[in-house]
């Protein structure tokens, strides 16, 4: 008994120390995204990019690139990329990405998913070591749920990444929020490994949370894509109506995906996520029900957790309705998100109910 004591004392410094330590590769991450930006500002992809959004809603002209090869050169057509994901939307290409297109850009972008992605498995062994040493569920209050949050976070965008897909617009924000996570989790949410309360002891525990962290981490990617879709629109509307944004706006803005391509990848995103969100919550009222012997109690957790289904229900319909796609829509996606974001912080923290046994 009391060497199991200590195995687990043991584990548990152990995932104490990877956690700091995936803090300190993620660090080094977020500065070679810094770089990634900065270096790759003044490209003359950069360039082109801009001139191509200053169409003021024009069709884009085709774009070609020069290659020089030994006795002559080769002209290689690049197509436009043209999306719409809402009435009106404008024929925008995509911008050059963070890079902006340089080599030494392109260098340091790949140098920071490479360490996001061992950072990545660090902390994932961080939360696999905290399991063992509770022999549970490694979620069983707000500081395992804040390292496993942040942890499936950073597995998403690596699976995107995986499957080939442009989002490494997300790395900067991703690492940036992550990083703020795990200060705030190891700061202010830290509880020392301990066992659950019987209630939590069902295997629900693994199906229902398990479930909402990973729903979680999705809409906070659609989220930021939400976030900045904002802000890409703002500057298109802006050049489009003759306006001239400033130098640190070209710099940042210009270099994204177009503010259709946002939409369009945080509309799929939300409404990819949105039957697993209903299933989360049904998972939870059935738990409840073998817990407490009801199903539904109108407890802060519950409720909240109803309010946020509403809020993506709300921007899934306008979605759909005539006069409520784009930037409306917009603002209800990130009210849903806030709704998430409440349930979690602040009726854990602020709020007492059935659910505060769970501890800080």
């Amino acid at each position: 008994m009391i060497l199991a004591a200590e195995t687990n004392e043991s584990l548990a410094q152990m995932s104490n120390t990877l956690i700091y330590s995936s803090m300190a590769v993620y660090t080094l991450a977020f500065l070679a995204h810094i770089a990634e930006w900065v270096l790759g500002s003044r490209s003359k992809v950069g360039r082109t990019a801009a001139a191509l959004t200053r169409t003021k809603g024009a069709a884009a002209p085709a774009v070609t690139v020069q290659v020089k090869q030994a006795g002559g050169t080769a002209v290689l057509d690049k197509p436009k990329v043209v999306t719409r994901a809402a009435a009106g939307a404008r024929d925008v290409p995509d911008g050059p990405g963070a890079a902006g297109g340089t080599v030494k850009g392109d260098l340091y972008g790949r140098i920071a998913v490479s360490l996001t992605a061992l950072a990545f498995l660090v902390e994932a062994s961080g939360v696999v070591t905290r399991a063992l040493s509770v022999q549970r569920a490694p979620w069983g209050n707000m500081y395992e749920f804040s390292t496993t949050f942040s942890t499936v976070a950073v597995g998403v965008y690596l699976g995107f990444l995986l499957l080939k897909k442009n989002v490494r617009w997300i790395g900067l924000p991703l690492v940036t929020t992550v990083l703020l996570d795990l200060g705030v989790a190891t700061t202010w949410l830290y509880t020392d490994s301990d066992q659950l309360v019987p209630a939590l002891h069902s295997y629900w525990l693994w199906i229902h949370v398990s479930t909402a962290i990973f729903c979680g981490a999705v809409l906070y990617l659609g989220a930021v894509a939400t976030l900045l879709y904002l802000f890409r629109d703002s500057y298109e509307n802006k050049l489009a109506n003759g306006g001239e944004p400033g130098a640190f706006a070209r710099s940042v803005l210009e270099r994204l995906p177009a503010a259709a391509s946002l939409d369009k990848f945080a509309y799929r995103v939300n409404a990819a996520i949105f039957p697993l969100w209903t299933f989360t919550i049904i998972a939870g009222a059935i738990w409840a029900g073998d817990a407490w012997g009801r199903y539904w109690g109108w407890d802060a957790k519950e409720v909240w957790s109803f309010i946020t289904w509403v809020g993506y229900a709300a921007y899934l319909h306008a979605r759909a309705t005539a006069g409520w796609k784009g930037r409306k829509a917009a603002y209800i996606a990130l009210i849903a998100f806030a709704c998430f974001l409440f349930n979690y912080y602040g009726v854990n923290i602020f709020v007492s109910s059935k659910h505060s046994y769970a501890g800080v």
